[in-house]
Order: structure tokens, then sequence, then C-alpha cells
């Protein structure tokens, strides 16, 4: 069996370890890849939102499967072009990314299905949005409608943050046409949770529970980032919780976007906030979120390519997913200045040495081969996982890893997984 993995980043590297596992695999190209990827798949010079290149490379290659990791290309259709070739993917058709790329959508599907979420107002214009914030106060939450990397959310602590980020996204186009519009939400409080799930559109597998970590800095300060950490399970989300979730939450969106005709077949990513009115959707992802699959994947004891051929199929409800008991815990090791300026090419050291502590991982981000080793190539460099039984140990043992890799100006939060 022939596997194109379409994707760069953390992410990819632990999806790839997973499908490298079943014995069917014979060969796996990842379109770009990465540094680690490079070790166990053969990377193709492509990147993942060029499509017509990606189109040209199947038709050429015929993969038995293609896997669509990331955002951008889901939005854009690249399961449509595929899947209208002949060619069977593993990821949402457009319309269903939808949820995530346009977080109005996103909302108006919410109001609908009676979901519960935080209040909101949508605009194009820069003065009602201001004029908005102005009558509701802060803290308030700023987001840029489409995808932005991860980066197009501001919490406004106060109104001239909001009226910042308002600025940003509608005068300075600072996200281009992602910003275009702006959605403004009520702020709400509480734990924050990451519940991934596998569904063909009516069968819904969730994940173990997870929380990432988006602001760069201790005590989350700073700046939002793709996420600077991850760990599994949360320490608030109980089998309680998750039954109410299953039942006010994951069925309705699934239901509601079926109904319309978007039948979402993927991996769906619910991130939730439990508040004390009970848990609200603040955020939709159309496919496994980063670092979180650094931190749910390795818990996984069944084969992952069963699992994306069965959604496909629409023939989930015929499988047993199974997970370990325990925890695990991703720290990332990002370049200094990220998310803003930062440098690249810097020589990693330490990545073996890592490895070699029992149950840590370390997948790779932004980095590339050289002739003597690898480099940094990116914001986000490093993801360093470990696994153990309980939640405290899987954190102590992944800064333990963490500990033996060393680059000039790297740099990592300290307080993964303690709040």
């Amino acid at each position: 069996m022939k596997v194109l993995l379409i994707g760069g980043g953390g992410r990819e590297h632990a999806i790839a370890m997973q499908i490298k596992k079943n014995p069917r695999v014979k060969h796996l190209w990842c379109a770009p890849g990465n540094g680690g990827i490079e070790e166990i798949a053969e990377c193709v010079n492509i990147k993942a939102t060029d499509l017509p290149k990606i189109v040209a490379f199947c038709l050429q290659n015929r993969p038995d499967l293609v896997i669509v990791a990331p955002d951008d290309p889901l939005v854009m259709g690249l399961v449509d072009a595929l899947e209208e070739l002949g060619i069977r993917a593993f990821g949402p058709r457009a319309g269903a990314a939808l949820i995530e790329g346009s977080k109005t959508f996103a909302k108006e599907l919410m109001a609908a299905q009676n979901i519960p979420t935080a209040r909101y107002a949508a605009f194009t214009d820069a003065d009602e949005a201001i004029a908005y914030v102005e009558r509701e106060g802060a803290p308030i939450v700023v987001k840029a409608d489409g995808l932005a990397l991860g980066k197009g959310v501001t919490v406004a602590m106060t109104l001239d943050e909001a009226k910042d980020a308002i600025r940003a996204a509608l005068c300075d186009h600072a996200f281009g046409e992602a910003g275009a519009r702006v959605v403004i939400e009520e702020f709400l409080t509480g734990p924050e949770v990451s519940v991934l799930c596998f569904t063909d559109g009516e069968t819904i597998v969730p994940m173990p529970s997870a929380q990432d970590h988006k602001r760069a800095f201790d005590g989350d300060k700073g700046p939002n980032t793709g996420g600077m950490g991850a760990f599994s399970p949360s320490r608030y989300y109980t089998p309680e919780l998750a039954e109410q979730c299953m039942e006010t939450i994951f069925r309705p969106t699934v239901d509601g976007l079926r109904q319309m005709g978007r039948r979402f077949q993927g991996v769906l990513y619910f991130g939730l906030m439990l508040t004390p009115d009970g848990p609200k959707v603040i955020e939709y992802n159309a496919r496994f979120g980063d670092p979180e699959t650094q931190a749910v994947l390795p818990r996984l004891k069944s084969d992952l390519l069963e699992i994306m051929e069965a959604v496909i199929d629409r023939k989930l409800e015929q499988l047993n997913v199974e997970w370990d008991d325990g925890a695990a815990c991703c720290v990332v090791l990002a370049s200094g200045g990220y998310p803003a300026k930062y440098e690249t090419g810097h020589i990693i050291e330490g990545i073996h040495a890592a490895e070699a502590l029992p149950n840590v991982t370390v997948y790779h981000a932004g980095t590339k081969q050289y002739a003597g080793g690898v480099c940094t190539a990116g914001g986000r460099v490093l993801g360093v996982t470990a696994r153990a039984g309980t939640l405290d140990e899987a954190i102590k043992r992944a800064y333990e890893g963490a500990e033996r890799i060393s680059f000039p100006k790297l740099h990592k939060r300290t307080d993964i997984g303690i709040k």
C-alpha cells in the first residue's frame, strides 16, 4: 500500500509514525515533510497548499491513500479534488471543513443546532466593530474569521487591546483575507479542554481529552502561538462531562453538518471551555490539532490506518478504538522570538539523548536535514513527548527529555501541564 501524507509539522510526524506501524504500508511519501519525517518517509518538495502539484503527483504516482492533515488544503478543497479523480483521501471535503474556515459559519451552525457557545457578533467595518466593543466592554475576544495559522485570536483584557486587534485585522490587513471579517465574542472563564473525534459523518469516536497552551510565555502570557505544548488527559474532563458534551455539542455538530449536506468525514476538533454554566464551544478545527496530536496519538493502541479507512468507508461503528490508560505530555521547543521574528539554520544537539529516555519521542516540526545532522527551519522546532502512568510523571519525563536538547536561542515554556 502506498500512502501520501500532506503537511510538514509535528502533527504530521506523529501521524507518519503511527501510519508506519501498519505492515501494509510499503511506501510513505510526505509533502513537504521535515527533517524528522525524512527519516521514515520519502519527502516530496511540494507545499501543502499547492493543490495542482499535489494532484499531478497523485496522478503520476497513484497513492492508495492520501491523508490531508493541515487546515488550508482541506478548506481549499484538496479532498474534493482527489476524490473526483478516484483517489481515496482522508479528511473532510471543503463544504464540511468550512466549520474551521469560517468562524461566522461555525457560529451560525451552533445557533441553528442550539450548541452552547459564547455570545458573538461579526463585522467587516472597523468603526462598527469598535462601537460594539465599547458597548460590551472588556475583557472581550476578537477573532479573524478565517484561517490565520492559530494566531488570529486576541483575548483583549482592555478596550484598547480590543480596538488594536480590530484595526490590525480590518484596517492593516494583518491576516489578509482571513481577517476581512472579525468575530467578536464574550469572554468566557473556566478550564479549556480539547477533544478530537474521529467521525464518518454519523458515528463519533472521541479521542482522550487534551489541553494545549497557546501563549508564548509561562503563566499564559505573551502573544498567541500555534501552541507551545499539550498534555492528555485533561485534569477536569470527567466521564460525566464527556457524556454531556456528546449529547449537547458533538452529536448536534456532526448531525447538523450532515443535515446541511456537509457530511464531515475525518477528525473534528472541539475546543471547549468548561464554564460555570457548563461546557461551551470556543472553536472548531477540521483536522488533528497541533500540538495536541503529539500528546494524544502516542496513547493510541489501535491501528490508525484502519481507523482512517473506516472513516472513509463510513464503517467507523464497526471498530473498537482502544487507548492506553496513562497520560502524555508534549513540550514544544521553539526558536527564540516565535511567533514574531526568529532565526533558522541553527544546529540541533541532543535529540538522540532525549529519545534514549523511556517512552520519550521527539517529534520534528520546523527542522531540516543537513550533512552533519538536523538544524532549525521554523518557529516551532520540536515537540518532546513523554508517556507515563500518570500526568505528573509524563510532565516530568517530557521536561527531562527537553533538557537534553539544545540549539541557539531555544525557547520553551516551563509550565506545560502544570496549571
